[in-house]
């Protein structure tokens, strides 16, 4: 299978990773466009110029956008990533201690850094990208995780913080509670002055969003962003640093659902939409916590019904992203099966299309053929086996089966889309592979059989050459570069 590069306009990728990152932190998936709509009124009430006005909208959309790497650092500390995280945003936690606080700041590092290297990608101006990498930082330099403050911040970082902090907690516990929170940190959040401005207009603004269809033009483009596409695997990538242990997942099923559409004889369009719709088809994963995808023993009833919800969530970001809405949708079929078992759906027989069918099987091998927690990946014959065994039990299209195991046998090494003119040596290599999925240290060197001081060198040098400071930033960059 070659390597494909499917573009869409950045807008798109935009709103497909405010999605995610709403999704993520257990918020309403209008979470941010709303916050966007509110941070760009404050900064033009306040006399920023347009383009500014126009970075608080793409930092506002963004600024969740790293939090599905240290999903897994919140499920250790809180216990569900994205239930605790909500709680955190409404103010449903108690004060954190001293050994908490100190525990979120390595969070925030990593949120920072990703969210950051994501503007990068996706070819924002250097206004957004300084605004996403300093997001937890605050007025009196108490904020995460280099406590800078002011001068030295972005004003968009106010501007972001103070509509996030209306938005949330207006909706959460009421009005009055938001702006007796607002008029309580300033000078030490967010300047007073912003924040008295934002009381000001705050029940006005909060009454328009509440009457306007807010997501159509909201990102339209500008001064934020470049006028270039963007790789479509971004988002694909961002979904799946969730879960360590997914890492290249999206990937890997598009590229195997086009190869297999290929095989079958489908045209090339629907081969290009079978490739980005598995590119996203994980979108809806970022809704549930971790400990759902990585528990070991028997999932509950409960448990099943919600993780059953999972593509219902792929296909609710149809609605936010347009251009991706026939992506979406096809995407939302990935756990289907042709005899009414899959979900959420409970598809069957002539309902499912060949594409369907297709992600389906494709998305089904991946799985099989990778390691998850429960369970090592499985061989290849043992894994032909069983998808024909459950072809032959009418839960897959058997001609699928056949073409899909027919392009996995044809595999031949990926042509990076994007040459990096960054070398690693193969040691380096093999860690950052291991690294890329979840090993620590000690893990890593007892595979490799290496020392764990020589893994820390190894890792050092990949930071130094890859340009970043944390695991999920040189994850996202590799896969970015096809170095993985």
């Amino acid at each position: 299978m070659q390597a494909t590069a499917i573009n869409v306009p950045p807008n798109d990728a935009i709103l497909g990773l405010a999605f995610i990152g709403d999704l993520s932190m257990g918020q309403p998936t209008d979470h941010s466009p709303r916050t966007a709509r509110l941070a760009s009124q404050l900064a033009a009430e306040a006399g920023a110029p347009a383009g500014q006005c126009l970075d608080a909208v793409h930092v506002a959309l963004l600024r969740w956008s790293g939090c599905t790497a240290n999903a897994t650092g919140f499920e250790s500390l809180l216990g569900d990533d994205v239930g605790g995280r909500d709680a955190m945003l409404t103010h449903r936690l108690p004060a954190f201690d001293v050994e908490t606080q100190q525990r979120i700041v390595p969070l925030a590092q990593i949120h920072c850094e990703v969210s950051g290297d994501i503007a990068a990608m996706l070819g924002m101006n250097a206004g957004v990208e300084a605004g996403l990498r300093h997001i937890f930082e605050t007025y009196d330099g108490n904020g995460m995780p280099g406590r800078m403050k002011h001068p030295d911040l972005p004003d968009v970082v106010y501007h972001v913080a103070l509509a996030s902090d209306l938005e949330i907690l207006s909706r959460a516990k009421g009005l009055e509670h938001a702006l007796a929170y607002i008029t309580a940190c300033g000078d030490a959040k967010y300047p007073a002055s912003l924040g008295k401005l934002l009381r000001k207009h705050a029940r006005d603004w909060l009454h328009a969003l509440d009457a306007d269809v807010i997501l159509p033009d909201i990102a339209a483009g500008g001064a934020s962003v470049t006028e270039a596409q963007v790789p479509l695997t971004v988002v694909g990538d961002v979904v799946d640093l969730k879960l360590p242990w997914m890492a290249g997942h999206s990937r890997q099923v598009a590229e195997l659902a086009k190869a297999s559409a290929a095989m079958q004889g489908l045209d090339a369009v629907s081969q290009d939409r079978l490739y980005r719709a598995g590119l996203i088809h994980g979108i809806g994963r970022a809704a549930l916590p971790n400990r759902l995808w990585n528990k070991r023993d028997r999932l509950l009833a409960s448990d099943w019904e919600r993780i059953r919800l999972m593509p219902y969530w792929t296909l609710r970001a149809a609605r936010h992203i347009n251009d991706l809405a026939a992506e979406a949708e096809l995407a939302s079929y990935a756990y289907e099966r042709t005899d009414g078992g899959g979900y959420f759906r409970g598809a069957s027989g002539d309902a499912l299309s060949p594409a369907q069918r297709t992600l389906a099987v494709s998305t089904a091998w991946v799985a099989l053929r990778s390691r998850r927690p429960w369970r090592e990946a499985m061989s290849f014959d043992d894994a032909s086996v069983l998808l024909r065994q459950e072809a032959a039990r009418g839960r897959f299209d058997a001609a699928v089966v056949d073409a899909t195991l027919s392009a996995v046998r044809g595999d031949k090494a990926c042509v990076p889309a994007l040459k990096p003119n960054i070398h690693l040596s193969e040691r380096e290599t093999d860690v950052l592979r291991r690294i890329s999925l979840g090993d620590s240290n000690k893990e890593v060197a007892r595979v490799l059989a290496i020392s764990p001081s020589t893994v820390r060198t190894h890792v050092e040098n990949i930071f130094r050459k890859l340009d970043c400071s944390t695991r999920a930033a040189a994850t996202l960059k590799a896969f970015t570069l096809g170095m993985l």
